[in-house]
Parts: C-alpha cells; structure tokens; sequence
C-alpha cells in the first residue's frame, strides 16, 4: 500500500508540473508581425515585393491563408485594390496540385474549404472593385482548385455577367477617374444635365465677385430653355437653392445645388374632341403655308412637379458664399432677371457660413459706444 501511494503521489505531482509548464509558455502575449505595415512606402513595387518575400520564406507556404486576406485588407493603402497584377500575384501564393480534388466525394464536400472560401473572397473583392479577371487567372484557379473548384465556377459566372454589364450604362465613365475636383464636378455635371442636349457648362471664377469671401470655383450648368424659363418667372416669386445632393462617380462623391423656380400652370384644353356639331375650317393648312399653333402646351424637361429647375452648379467649398457669388455670376451670364427676383438659401450652414449683417447697424452701435464713452 505504501509503494502505491508513493507512485501515486510522484504521478500527480509529475502531471501538476506539466499542466503549470504548459500555462506558463500559453500565458505570453503573441504579437503578429504585419509585413504590410513596415513598408514606409506604399506603392504597387513594394507591395509586390512584400507577396515575393512571403513566397520564398516557406517553400510550404504555411499560413498563406492568413496571409492573403491580410494583403486584401491592405490594398486600398496601397493604391492596387483595381490593379489585376497585384490580384494574379495574391492567387499565386497558394499552393498547386495538393488541392485538386481526386475524386466524387472531394468535388462535392468542398476540398479544402479555407483555401477555397479564400479565393472565393478574393475574387469578390475584384467583382467590387470592377476588375475583369483574364484567362490567365482561369489557368492558375484550374490549376489550383481543378475543374470542380468552387472558386473557378466564381470565375465563370464573373466572366459572364461582367462583361454584360461593363458598357451597360449610358453614361460611359474612365477606368481611372481625374483626381482634380473640378474636373471630377465637370463630369458629374454633364450626365446629370445629359437629359437637355443644349445644356452649356461654364467654369467661373469667384474672384470675379469682389465682395466674395471663399476663393473658389463654379461650375455651372445651364440651357438656353432654362434661360428663358429664368425670365418667365413672376419677381414676387422666390427662387430656391435646395441642397446639397450627391452624385457618385465610381466611389467619388461630388455635391451639387439646383436654383428651382415657381413651375407654370399646365394648360388643359377641356374640349369635346368627338364633338362634330361645330367643325371649323382651318385658316391656312398646316406644315405647308402659315404656322398653325397647336391648342396645348407641353412643359419642358427642366418643369417638375416641385418646381422649374433653372440651373445647377457645383462648387469648390459647397459653402452659402461661394452660392452667393453664383448667383451673381449667373446675374452677369445671360440671367439679368435675378436681379429683381429674391433668392432663398434652404442648405444647412456649413461650418465656412458666410455671415451676413447691416452696416447701417454697425454704425449706429459704434456712435453708441463712443458717446457712452
């Protein structure tokens, strides 16, 4: 009984060792290296040096996985989240042949499922980013994954629909946007007033303004039918600036205002047209001698229901100033009206508000201090 007891107690003073040793090297805090994050410089040479560097380090490419959605994370950093290169390099990191499934079974429960899933989310992200892969990234998934592999179905079906809907909108942006923002506010401009062929976009200076505070541009856009409808309107009738809306171009957001006015009164002809009783005789015949007018008038494009839209612009601060100088400046461009025709600000105030007061006031405050003095 003693020998048993005295084994008994060595074993579980052996096994409380190993647990207490086993806690103790669990208990340090792992600090993961991102080799991303150490590169000063973020271009497309190092980020490509940083995928080669992981590649030579480990011929079997232990923890590729980890690796590649890591890479994924970082892209926007450094500028090659649309770049197909940097995409075909990423699929090159995972290993070849060991995956390829070898049998029914393989095919149909997902073999490999992490690597699979990962290349999948790698593909999404260049669908998201509108990166048309090539048949060059079909022979390297064939390879990779085999003919079964979900991934390369992924790819079938992107090769499918993305061309279908690449020139699908009518409004044809570049690949590669302006970084300039008056040249982004240009395009912009442009397919939204692309409904009136006769439109003219202006680009205005606020110089031009003396009492203007933001030094800034404007780009205006507007019609010669919206230059007459702009002088239709009655001077006890405001004009209203609403906005700001936002238009996207791509993943560029550009802001922009509209000058709507008071909408005219659609006319509506209340006659019997299968009337016969009293049928006249036209003066003259139409289309050939004379001019006939027709017995309605339409309303123009720019008329809606919650009132005329007289004008639009865009501008560099989006500030209530730089909107006060395009009012003017619309005043000195082919718009003499506006200047007895009252404006109504409805924007939020921007934090570059323009504050306006009564020098008349000011005076008057002035003589009052000094007399109290």
């Amino acid at each position: 009984m003693n020998v048993n007891n005295i084994l008994r107690n060595i074993i579980r003073s052996r096994t409380a060792n190993i647990i207490c040793q086993r806690w103790k090297s669990s208990d340090k805090e792992l600090t993961s290296y991102d080799p991303f994050l150490a590169k000063p410089q973020k271009t497309k040479e190092t980020y490509l040096e940083v995928i080669k560097m992981f590649e030579e380090r480990d011929t079997r490419r232990r923890g590729h996985v980890e690796f590649i959605y890591a890479a994924l994370s970082r892209m926007k950093e450094f500028g090659v989240q649309k770049d197909l290169e940097v995409y075909k390099a990423l699929v090159d990191v995972l290993p070849k042949g060991k995956m390829v499934p070898t049998n029914v079974f393989q095919a149909e429960f997902m073999h490999y499922p992490k690597q699979q899933q990962c290349a999948v989310d790698l593909l999404e992200q260049m669908e998201d980013n509108k990166v048309m892969p090539d048949s060059e990234m079909e022979q390297m998934l064939l390879n990779i994954f085999g003919r079964r592999g979900i991934p390369l179905r992924k790819y079938w079906r992107m090769m499918y629909w993305m061309p279908k809907f690449k020139n699908l909108s009518p409004w044809y942006l570049p690949d590669k946007l302006p970084v300039d923002t008056m040249e982004l506010a240009i395009l912009a401009l442009q397919r939204i007033t692309s409904v009136d062929s006769d439109t003219k976009i202006d680009i205005w200076k606020t110089e031009e303004i003396e009492a203007s505070l933001d030094k800034t541009w404007i780009v205006n856009g507007q019609s010669r039918v919206q230059q007459v409808l702009l002088a239709e309107q009655p001077p006890d009738e405001p004009l209203v600036i609403k906005g700001p809306f936002n238009v996207y171009l791509q993943d560029q957001i550009v802001t922009y205002f509209l000058l709507i006015g008071k909408t005219r009164p659609e006319y509506k002809d209340d006659t019997d047209l299968d009337d016969v009783s009293n049928i006249e005789r036209p003066p003259r015949i139409p289309g050939v001698i004379g001019k006939v007018t027709l017995p309605q008038v339409k309303n123009t494009i720019h008329e809606q229901d919650d009132g005329t839209i007289v004008a639009i612009c865009a501008t560099g601060t989006s500030s209530r100033d730089s909107l006060l100088s395009w009012i003017r400046l619309l005043e000195k461009y082919n718009n003499p009206h506006l200047a007895n025709i009252p404006v109504i600000f409805t924007l939020i105030a921007p934090p570059s508000d323009v504050s306006l007061f009564d020098a008349q006031q000011e005076k008057d405050t002035n003589k009052n201090t000094s007399s109290t003095n």
